[in-house]
């Protein structure tokens, strides 16, 4: 295997004697002080050819035919340039730009703010424009997260994304986005941050520059882990730009929260710049006696050392009190929605949920030339939780009372992340390679105690969820032992998590016909092997992942493709009939075509897949129950389309909409498995999910600046219980809405959601004891979270 991947690797970068040089404009953009314009569109007026400055201010765009052309510049807060020229066969011109800043409004800022994510973030390590990547890849900037008032990973960001959904909501804990019949994998600039199911701790959005959402396996960022995706949240960093932003929220329900973004340089040469976000949140619940408080700081440093060389230095810091794990949890044997909304099961005067959740990065980029440009970083994150969480030890079938239990969770997580990653462009003859070639490793732990429990009510006295009370628990409060180190406690409670990977990855994308034709070709090599839980064997793989895109140009603003793309997840066991365990493999297959409508200002993507997962392996129920062996389960399929619309329509207009249809079934039964049927639905989606966000601005009026603004969200065949047991929750849609007015520096806006005061929630059927601790007396039990009532949220911002 060895031979093969060196094979590769020299196959797409070895160099070559003979490149034919290609017409090319070059330059540096600057603004009007002097310093680098980073990270400013620029583009050849009607043609696919595009680049985006780097910190430097430089830009190259390749493979330019002869002739005249208008190249044009933009960007936010700065006014668009258009430059015409004439290049000849083979030319290389260099053409600086001296950028004028502008006052924006709103559209202009969102307008630009698309320019910006038409290409990914260095950290998603693509340097093709993502309308020419054969892929779904969704962009989500923060000018869209501000007007929808996002605050949070986990509040409200996946409706704007097609297929994505959240099966429980887990409060403002954990995310764990599903699309596509699976979990996605988190990422946080550029390295996956999953240590455990649970993590890592939802982001603040103060800090978050964008969110980039990958549809299905993306071999050029991991291939081991489930085949739905990933999402890469993006962090803010230096732009140069000395400018800031303090904003004010207020809502519904004791929400108090305040954020400040700082930017500019620290020296007059302007190498050294820095960016800080700090936000500080009061955070009440509809739900009776719940509340989430945090701060956050997020201090980021770069130094460009000369042309060619910078170093960034980041810290994302999150302090998080709120009440315990699960205290959002209702638990009723007649079904979803059976109680008011503001029911909580938790109690007055049980200690606060603490979490420490700190994150560290280094970055070095270097270019090694106008072609060439090594990115190496380092992570380190550290992840410490003290707390409990709360699930009953008992649920009443006929009158559903409640045993309320509240047992400790007390958790530490560490990860050591690295990666390094080379991309580069040359040609052989007409031949156009965009090269990327990276190595990615990774060590993490998680350690949690989930050993100790406490009754708060007695078999005599319990919590009855029509008439709750909320004094002193019957049974009084818990006092859990923390005497011994939590390392020593998971082991004990079988709490232990580990993952070790190393990972190798070469892509060589090949365009042809003056880059209108793209074939990509790639493969990925992976060590891994996890363990879960304490004295069990590791699962491990060493696996080689395939990739292969073609997509092509219909004309400069349409691109068709199609995808096969691969993942896995090692397993362990023994197979009743002998051989060696393969790894769950899931295999994408992917079609779709996007399109750039109206010089940019709007955009499409529709596309459709078929994910194959095989090897899977269940228990055999025909072995020797002392010792057991598995079997190979059969297939399991994924499909379905997927539409996004995001962007300006019309002066003023924007709307962001998107359609997913999604189906996970069981296709194929190996012989002797009882546990599954051909057909059988694999939970964890939605059939049908809607989403729509829609913006006007008054134009051209004395009201310029003022606007209204409203979307809504449904989930229609929901299949997201985990279980197929029991009834599924109900079809959901959520109706939101709102006004704003944004000018020059000043932007103020309110929104109503959840117009229509629907009773929204997320759950699953779970069999609880009938009798407190006998799990072989079991009734059935529906467990759910509700969301808000109807609520409102006021944000005012000012810009300086």
């Amino acid at each position: 295997m060895l031979k093969k991947i060196s094979f590769i690797i020299f196959l797409f970068s070895a160099p070559v004697l003979l490149i034919a040089q290609s017409s090319q404009v070059k330059g540096t953009v600057i603004n009007s002080d002097g310093s680098p314009a980073e990270a400013v569109s620029v583009q050849l007026e009607g043609k696919t050819i595009a680049a985006v400055t780097n910190a430097s201010g430089d830009y190259i765009l390749n493979n330019i035919q002869p002739g005249s052309w208008r190249i044009v510049v933009s960007g936010i807060g700065v006014r668009t340039q258009r430059r015409q020229i004439t290049i000849a066969a083979n030319e290389i011109l260099t053409i600086n730009f001296s950028l004028e800043k502008v006052s924006t409004d709103l559209e202009e800022i969102l307008v630009n703010s698309r320019k910006n994510t038409e290409h990914a973030s260095v950290s998603l390590r693509l340097k093709t424009p993502l309308l020419e990547v054969p892929q779904n890849i969704q962009v989500i900037d923060d000018n869209d997260l501000k007007a929808q008032q996002v605050i949070s990973m986990s509040d409200g960001v996946v409706r704007n994304v097609s297929g994505a959904a959240r099966l429980e909501h887990w409060g403002d804990l954990y995310t764990n986005v599903v699309a596509r019949g699976s979990q996605l994998q988190a990422f946080r600039n550029g390295f996956n941050v999953v240590a455990s199911y649970w993590g890592p701790l939802t982001e603040d959005m103060c800090f978050v520059d964008r969110i980039e959402f990958v549809k299905g396996p993306a071999g050029f960022m991991l291939s081991n882990g489930d085949p739905s995706g990933l999402y890469n949240v993006v962090t803010k960093k230096p732009t140069g730009v000395n400018k800031g932003e303090i904003n004010f929220t207020t809502g519904s329900f004791s929400l108090y929260r305040a954020g400040l973004d700082l930017d500019g340089a620290l020296s007059k040469n302007k190498k050294l710049l820095y960016r800080l976000n700090v936000a500080a949140q009061a955070k009440g619940s509809h739900r009776d006696h719940e509340y989430n408080n945090r701060y956050v700081i997020a201090p980021v440093v770069s130094y460009q050392v000369d042309d060619k060389t910078k170093i960034t230095l980041e810290y994302n810091g999150q302090f998080a009190n709120m009440t315990e794990v699960g205290s959002y949890y209702v638990f009723s044997p007649q079904g979803y929605a059976t109680y008011p909304r503001n029911l909580t099961f938790t109690n007055p005067g049980l200690p606060p949920t603490k979490i420490n959740d700190h994150s560290g990065y280094v970055i070095f980029e270097h270019s090694l030339d106008e072609n060439w440009k090594l990115t190496a970083q380092g992570s380190y994150f550290n992840y410490q939780q003290r707390g409990m969480s709360s699930w009953p030890s008992m649920v009443d079938p006929d009158n559903g009372y409640i045993l309320r239990n509240f047992g400790i969770w007390d958790a530490s997580s560490s990860m050591v992340l690295g990666q390094a990653f080379l991309n580069g462009e040359f040609y052989t003859g007409k031949i156009r390679h965009r090269l990327l070639a990276g190595l990615d490793a990774a060590n993490k732990t998680y350690y949690a105690d989930w050993g100790q429990s406490y009754n708060l009510d007695t078999p005599d006295d319990l919590f009855d969820p029509l008439n709750p009370g909320y004094g002193i628990p019957p049974n009084g409060y818990p006092v859990f032992d923390r005497s011994t180190p939590i390392q020593q406690r998971a082991i004990l409670g079988w709490g232990v998590m580990k993952q070790q990977y190393t990972s190798l990855y070469v892509q060589d994308e090949l365009a042809f016909l003056q880059d209108r034709l793209r074939l990509t070709l790639a493969g990925r090599y992976t060590d891994v092997k996890q363990v879960y839980g304490v004295d069990q064997p590791y699962d491990a793989a060493k696996h080689f992942t395939p990739r292969a895109g073609l997509s092509f140009s219909i004309d400069p603003n349409t691109s068709v493709y199609g995808l096969y793309d691969q993942a896995f997840i090692p397993q362990t066991g023994i197979l009743t009939n002998g051989g060696k365990v393969q790894p769950v493999t899931g295999n994408n297959l992917e079609l779709g075509i996007k399109r750039n409508w109206f010089k940019n200002k709007w955009n499409t993507t529709l596309s459709v897949y078929r994910i194959l997962k095989q090897n899977e392996l269940t228990a055999d129920p025909a072995s020797n129950p002392n010792a057991p062996t598995s079997i190979v389960l059969g297939e399991k399929i994924a499909k379905g389309v997927e539409l996004d619309v995001r962007g300006s329509i019309l002066p003023g207009f924007t709307v962001m909409a998107n359609y997913a249809y999604t189906d996970a079934r069981v296709t194929k039964v190996a012989a002797g498995v009882t546990e599954y049927k051909e057909d059988q639905i694999v939970p964890g989606f939605a059939r049908h999910t809607a989403n729509a966000w829609v913006s006007y601005e008054l134009q051209k009026t004395a009201f310029k600046g003022l606007g209204v603004s409203g979307g809504f969200t449904m989930l229609n065949d929901r299949f997201t219980a985990w279980s197929l047991e029991g009834k599924q929750p109900e079809d959901y849609f959520k109706l939101d809405g709102g006004i704003f007015y944004a000018r020059n520096k000043y932007r103020i806006t309110l929104n109503v959601f959840n117009i229509l005061d629907a009773y929204l929630y997320s759950g699953s059927y779970y069999a609880m004891p009938t009798v407190a601790g006998d799990w072989s007396s079991t009734g059935p039990a529906y467990y759910y979270q509700t969301e808000p009532p109807r609520n409102v949220r006021l944000s005012i911002a000012y810009r300086f």
